[in-house]
């Protein structure tokens, strides 16, 4: 049988609550799009990474989880790109001036991009591979990958809207160019401790 099992679905809701409700790379970003652009313009942002989290757990269930047990180099890889591609949005968010920019100056993260950046986010690796192995809405692997990407989406959207209310709400505060550039940096040195797990797995200290 490949039906849903509803006895499994408060274990996947705490847990798509808990990941997306924290910090890491993606709620950092809204947080400081939230600042610097405002919720109107970090829409599409948002409903990126939510779009972009599906579609890496469907990814998942349709085998491309098998992918990284057979080839664990692969996994290698992705991470030393996500730590790379990390490093640059840091330097980006760090190095940010005023609110009041030029047009084109600056933009948002925009929907494709922030889709993409998922593939390249550790965290968001984290929570699909661990959700498909962890969190069993149905003995179909198929399945479970759709019922939990269903789950993340209708939990983890409120979640990291949050953070770019959040981060609007401040705007106004940080409206001086002072306290922005103290903001951004501040944000960006937190994009950067984010990866501390990661580095410590590639520098052969993570266990």
């Amino acid at each position: 049988m490949s039906f849903v099992t509803l006895s499994a679905l408060p274990a996947g809701i705490l847990f798509a609550l808990v990941t997306s409700i924290t910090p890491g790379p993606n709620n950092t970003m809204l947080l400081a799009s939230g600042v610097n652009f405002g919720f109107r313009r970090t829409l599409p942002h948002l409903s990126g990474i939510s779009a972009g989290v599906v579609l890496l757990m469907l990814s998942v269930g349709i085998g491309l989880g098998e992918a990284f047990v057979h080839f664990p180099v692969l996994y290698t890889v992705l991470e030393v790109v996500s730590v790379a591609y990390l490093l640059y949005l840091a330097w980006r968010i760090g190095t940010s001036g005023e609110l009041k920019l030029r047009s084109g100056e600056r933009r948002p993260m925009r929907f494709h991009e922030a889709i993409a950046f998922q593939w390249v986010n550790p965290k968001a690796w984290m929570m699909v591979l661990t959700a498909a192995t962890t969190i069993h809405l149905s003995n179909s692997f198929g399945m479970n990958a759709v019922a939990m990407a269903a789950v993340f989406c209708v939990i983890g959207f409120p979640c990291i809207c949050a953070w770019a209310g959040f981060g609007t709400a401040m705007r106004e505060v940080l409206s001086n160019p002072k306290r922005l550039r103290v903001f951004n940096i501040a944000m960006a040195l937190l994009l950067v401790a984010s990866l501390y797990p990661v580095a410590l797995k590639l520098l052969g200290h993570g266990g």
